[in-house]
């Protein structure tokens, strides 16, 4: 039975790639289909399906809300989950904290947490950039209850659950390549609460509210039109990782401050480690994972700099083109694993637009 839940824990937890696929006869369609096309496979027979793809080009943004067969609604707002798209907000929390002096990307995350002595912690820089050697995750026991619930898996794993998990890892090698953490970034929102005195919600509400103008995006409560919402509690360790909930106005917002000179976000995107980890899969279908920075996945095949996410009944992108200055966001209220994911048509229409 153990067996069978974390096999089921690791399928839901939030990944970077949010891509399945489905079959080698499938996926040698799916390189040729344009943007159109795969759209329409992905709502196919979906009445349910709310897709909106919003584009910045010619420093205009505009977004168009797709339904079922690729039937274009009326532009109504959506609430969306944007999963692991909030680890660039906490990414770019941690770049304020180094511009005002209270971070340092090279120090080890036991300069600011309770941690024994004796041990090797990573850096703050190597949690950005998913080479910290930490796990994607840890087992703990309230995943389990989650499990039979039916909900988010990191529902429950408190603060307290990481900060132990942390304490009792020996992270001893010099380098560690590159693995995907939702942990790591739940140890990156301890890191912050410490130097700001402020619990993470505080913090991230706070911030895209004041600082960057996106009134609509926060912490997840539940709330929203779409539905199908992961619960979180207060103590959630995990918030950090993937917690927030937003539009495609706000989206659009976030995504022209990518191309606007703003030192907080040009930190983020300056390259930190090379990583090359696209798969022969994601570079079939023009994805590439060449270099990162905070959070942010450089793409120097296509000239693209993005982040996408993934829970439960969501998936989304942000990617952009800092040569052109176009920008695309795809929020759909379609899982990760659902035929043809939001990166791929993302990746399709930011290609479109380079043309």
């Amino acid at each position: 039975m153990m067996v069978i839940v974390i096999s089921v824990i690791l399928c839901a937890a939030l990944v970077l790639g949010g891509l399945m696929i489905y079959g080698k006869i499938q996926m040698g369609k799916v390189p040729g289909l344009t943007f159109e096309d795969a759209l329409n496979y992905t709502t196919q027979g979906k009445p349910d399906a709310r897709i909106t793809v919003g584009i910045i080009k010619d420093g205009q943004a505009s977004f168009t809300v797709y339904g079922e067969n690729g039937q274009v609604l009326p532009a109504e707002i959506h609430t969306y989950e944007i999963g692991s798209l909030t680890k660039t907000m906490t990414a770019a929390l941690v770049s304020r904290a180094i511009g005002e002096g209270l971070i340092s990307p090279d120090a080890s995350v036991g300069a600011y947490l309770p941690l024994p002595e004796g041990k090797s912690y990573p850096t703050v820089a190597e949690l950005l950039t998913h080479t910290s050697g930490y796990r994607g995750w840890y087992y703990e026991s309230p995943m389990i209850g989650n499990f039979f619930a039916g909900r988010n898996s990191f529902f429950g794993i408190s603060r307290d659950r990481v900060l132990a998990k942390c304490k009792s890892l020996d992270m001893n090698k010099e380098n560690y390549g590159f693995t995907y953490s939702n942990f790591g970034y739940a140890v990156l929102g301890l890191v912050l609460e410490k130097v700001y005195g402020k619990d993470y919600t505080a913090l991230l509400n706070d911030f895209v509210r004041n600082d960057l103008g996106m009134t609509a995006t926060k912490i997840s409560e539940h709330d929203g039109d779409l539905g199908n919402y992961w619960d979180w509690q207060e103590n959630d360790a995990y918030l950090s990782a993937g917690a927030v909930t937003s539009n495609i106005e706000d989206m659009l917002r976030y995504a022209q401050l990518q191309l606007e000179n703003n030192p907080v976000f040009d930190r983020c995107h300056q390259p930190l480690k090379t990583i090359n980890a696209a798969s022969e899969s994601h570079k079939l279908m023009g994805i590439h994972l060449d270099e990162i920075g905070m959070a942010w996945i450089i793409d120097n095949e296509n000239g693209f700099i993005w982040h996408n996410g993934g829970t439960g009944h969501y998936n989304s992108y942000l990617g952009f083109n800092p040569e052109n200055r176009t920008a695309v966001v795809i929020l759909s209220n379609l899982g990760p694993n659902d035929r043809i994911p939001a990166t791929v048509l993302g990746v399709k229409k930011l290609l479109e637009l380079k043309q």
